[in-house]
């Protein structure tokens, strides 16, 4: 059982009256003795007089013990309690928080960040990578034919198409990579300094491993493509106009036939 400091200060308390109530104690018992031994009827008096004093002064040592330990110490035991569910519910509604902090920015189905988050970053990546002067790729990705996924098989399965998407995205990507579902069946990943050759080339080594990928929902065992757009900041531009052009490669990926990449 844990103390509060407020109760280890009552106990201390409590413990100096009972100390000076052992003190009051002795010297009444001293004067006692004391008075039977004097003659002189004046000091006689005086010795009784202070003897009656200690004995009051014991008496209200022992009702102060007496309050402080029925009453006032039981009121101390609560606020105690009440600020130990206090701090408690603090700390829930913190961790509370926190996760739903991470859970708005955060696609539930897939387990990667979301449009909002995605926004966010670019934009604070392009600001930092403008003063340093280093290059932001930017790929986007679309699976082919996605709604026929969904009509033959249903959306549970395009569920676990779309789970195994994010999934892939994110073993194949590096720890600062940005990985987003920007909505439906539609991707984006944020490659910070990597130049032109090198994004083309991871680009289609996602292409590749997306296209390789079983999928197996149930009974049911796929595969799907994707679609994939790049673009390497200008270092100019702004976050909206890069996501535009590197989303203007995406349709040129599909309008080229799909299961390709543009850059």
């Amino acid at each position: 059982m844990r103390f509060h400091k407020a109760e280890w200060a009552f106990f201390v308390f409590i413990f100096v009256i009972l100390a000076a109530g052992l003190v009051m104690l002795q010297a009444y018992g001293l004067l006692q003795s004391f008075a039977l031994e004097v003659r002189d009827p004046d000091r006689l008096a005086k010795v009784t007089y202070l003897n009656h004093l200690l004995f009051i002064t014991s008496v209200l040592l022992a009702i102060a013990l007496v309050f402080g330990t029925f009453f006032i110490y039981p009121l101390i035991r609560g606020q105690a309690r009440e600020e130990g569910k206090l701090r408690a519910m603090t700390a829930s509604l913190s961790a509370r928080s926190e996760t739903l902090e991470v859970a708005a920015l955060t696609d539930s189905l897939t387990g990667t960040h979301n449009r909002r988050y995605f926004d966010t970053a670019l934009g604070a990546y392009i600001e930092e990578f403008r003063r340093i002067g280093k290059p932001i790729g930017l790929m986007i990705l679309d699976l082919d034919h996605f709604k026929q996924v969904n009509d033959t098989h249903g959306h549970d399965v395009g569920d676990e198409v779309l789970k195994a998407v994010g999934h892939c995205l994110k073993d194949m990507t590096r720890y600062h990579d940005i990985v987003a579902r920007l909505g439906g069946e539609e991707f984006a990943v944020v490659t910070p300094n990597m130049d032109a050759p090198r994004l083309e080339k991871f680009g289609q080594r996602i292409l590749n491993a997306v296209a390789m990928m079983p999928i197996t929902a149930g009974n049911v065992r796929l595969k799907v493509t994707t679609s994939v757009g790049l673009a390497i900041w200008d270092g100019k531009e702004t976050a909206e106009e890069f996501y535009r052009r590197a989303d203007r490669q995406l349709y040129e990926a599909k309008r080229l036939g799909r299961n390709r990449v543009c850059a």
